[in-house]
């Protein structure tokens, strides 16, 4: 029996399938999946076995989750009125393919919060409820990699935009995420489980810029936006409308306090502190 990974043609999929490789987990009993095996070929040169799964394609999904025993169902990365009609083609096909433990990749606090992207992820919760599939949910606040990956603009312009006041952030990287999900994957008496995860010293965007002025030597303001203004200076970064929406939307949800969690989930799950936000972002600037 095999532990079938969704989206691993993504970078969360993609450092999961590597993370069980290093708990011990055989080549040949992980599946790696994607709409395009291409980015896949040095998985299948290390004996991972690929197929192609495309949430679009229920064809698809039934012959990529044949044989598995566990799915990790990374929430899908398409627009946010296609994703939950997505995720019901997804587990429909791993109830069809019998698979045991359906490990969905969550949003903080999804079963209260009231964002975009909270709505979509508790409707994925209730259709594996209402599914009866054995399920874990592991409920991922924000990755810091969101926040890194705009450090050359908060540099040369001097200031983190954002619309979320005062409100803490428990964001954690991908690998921390990645590692929690295949420890969750490769060890038994997870179902059931919700597991509200997050990196171990939240923060706000106020501290956020402090950070990147203490790494860069450079001053680094926070500039909080009403969420109108927030909208308008991303989709001017060259941001697409719905996702500058959904990032803004996100900034209130966070000043709401829907994406901490002082659970310390994550880093029981991984065994050591996760990745704290000074390293990250110094790696980052090097």
């Amino acid at each position: 029996m095999s532990i079938v990974v969704t989206g691993a043609t993504g970078q969360l999929g993609r450092l999961t399938v590597e993370a069980l490789l290093r708990r011990g987990i055989p080549a040949a009993r992980i599946v790696a999946t994607g709409r395009d095996l291409t980015p896949l070929k040095d998985l299948a040169d290390r004996d991972v076995v690929v197929r192609r799964a495309d949430f679009a394609d229920p064809d698809s999904l039934e012959s990529a989750f044949a044989g598995a025993e566990k799915l990790l169902l990374i929430s899908a990365s398409a627009p946010v009125d296609e994703r939950v009609a997505h995720h019901r083609r997804a587990i429909d096909a791993a109830r069809a393919a019998g698979v045991s433990l359906v490990v969905y990749t969550s949003m903080a606090h999804a079963d209260t919060a009231t964002t975009i992207l909270a709505a979509t992820h508790r409707a994925t919760e209730e259709y594996l409820r209402e599914r009866d599939i054995p399920s874990v949910l592991l409920r991922n606040s924000w990755y810091l990699e969101n926040y890194t990956a705009s450090l050359p603009s908060v540099v040369r312009h001097g200031a983190v935009i954002g619309a979320a006041g005062d409100g803490r952030v428990s964001a954690a990287t991908r690998a921390d995420y990645a590692e929690a999900a295949a420890a969750v994957l490769s060890t038994e008496g997870h179902a059931g489980a919700v597991y509200e995860l997050g990196g171990d010293n939240a923060f706000t965007l106020t501290e956020l810029a402090a950070t990147i002025s203490a790494a860069t030597g450079k001053p680094i303001a926070y500039n909080d936006l009403p969420a109108d203004q927030l909208v308008e200076a991303l989709l001017g970064a060259g941001l697409p409308a719905e996702l500058a929406n959904v990032l803004a939307d996100a900034d209130l949800g966070l000043g709401r306090g829907e994406l901490f969690t002082g659970s310390r989930d994550l880093s029981r799950l991984i065994e050591r502190p996760t990745t704290s936000l000074a390293d990250v972002v110094a790696d980052a600037l090097r």
